[in-house]
């Protein structure tokens, strides 16, 4: 790998960057992150960067705001160091689901932290399922947005599942699960919901036909898990066999394991963006390789159209 590529870590998911930079043959590149005692971060780069091409891998899950914080000073310190290029890679994109104002006077925090990413210096992001695509338009910069579904449908085919549908558990997730639906060449049916607080929701009705199949709940993100269990619930009562979930995001919760621990799913699939992504019936798949492709595309200023690929 050209000893122009340098691939640095926050403190959000340090595992995941060992594993990427494994995949691309290359060390992890040495940097202090640390939090004085008033909450303060302190960064410090540790060795020569100047005119590398520098990836930053920082997930911004929870904490939210304290992964958000020192991505932006490492950025910095990355930027004042002479790095010539910056890519921030985001495995998860937090407050994606702020994305709009649904409310009166709320503001549109996903274009904020956008914002303030160009602000600090970084020149590209690499992420991937975004909870809305749109947020991509948000950046004045280019935005690789890269999916876990190749991943995730590995898995699933790997398991032999017969008599399997694909469910959203809500009607916004339709057009992703129509695409995992046709990728697996399986019906689709669909559970209309109800939200009735941040993380209290009421499955209504199922759309489609489950009784007597094996069912497979897609969504891109959980953190309560109450949208899944709600839904799963619900397709049990309608008879359905046995119920899988695939996530893109398991930004669990204790609360959000509890749930699933109980819950009629037998089995999770979900991608290692972030460090929360384990518990009872969650199976995690690595997301190292995928990550380790694009970067390594990106820095060779190869085409990563492929990676676009849902199909598994």
């Amino acid at each position: 790998m050209n000893e122009r590529l340098k691939v640095l870590s926050g403190t959000a998911h340090k595992e995941l960057a060992h594993s990427i930079c494994e995949n691309l043959g290359v060390a992890l590149g040495s940097a202090t992150v640390e939090t004085f005692p008033d909450g303060e971060t302190y960064v410090q780069i540790n060795e020569n960067i100047r005119g590398r091409d520098v990836y930053i891998v920082q997930p911004t899950c929870p904490p939210a705001n304290q992964n958000l914080m020192e991505l932006l000073i490492m950025v910095d310190a990355v930027r004042r160091a002479s790095a010539d290029r910056i890519t921030a890679v985001l495995p998860f994109f937090g407050y994606a689901r702020q994305d709009r104002k649904d409310k009166p006077r709320v503001p549109i925090t996903a274009k904020l932290v956008a914002n303030l990413m160009v602000a600090a210096g970084v020149n590209r992001v690499l992420t991937m399922d975004l909870h809305a695509g749109q947020i991509q338009g948000f950046f004045d910069i280019p935005v690789d947005h890269l999916y876990a579904a190749p991943v995730l449908i590995k898995a699933i085919r790997e398991r032999g599942i017969e008599d399997l549908v694909v469910v959203s558990p809500d009607v916004g997730g339709i057009k992703m699960c129509h695409s995992y639906a046709k990728t697996l060449g399986a019906p689709l049916a669909i559970v209309a919901k109800n939200r009735i607080s941040a993380d209290e929701v009421e499955a209504l009705s199922v759309i489609g036909e489950v009784r007597g199949k094996n069912v497979l709940l897609i969504d891109d993100l959980t953190e309560s898990a109450g949208t899944l269990t709600a839904a799963a619930k619900l397709l049990s009562e309608h008879g359905a066999k046995n119920i899988y979930a695939a996530v893109s995001h398991a930004v669990l919760s204790d609360r959000g394991r509890e749930r699933l621990a109980a819950s009629p799913i037998i089995e999770i699939f979900a991608t290692n963006s972030v460090p929360q992504a384990r518990g009872p019936k969650v199976t995690t798949l690595s997301i190292a390789a995928l990550l380790g492709e694009a970067i390594r595309r990106i820095h060779s200023d190869e085409s990563v159209t492929s990676l676009f690929d849902i199909r598994g």
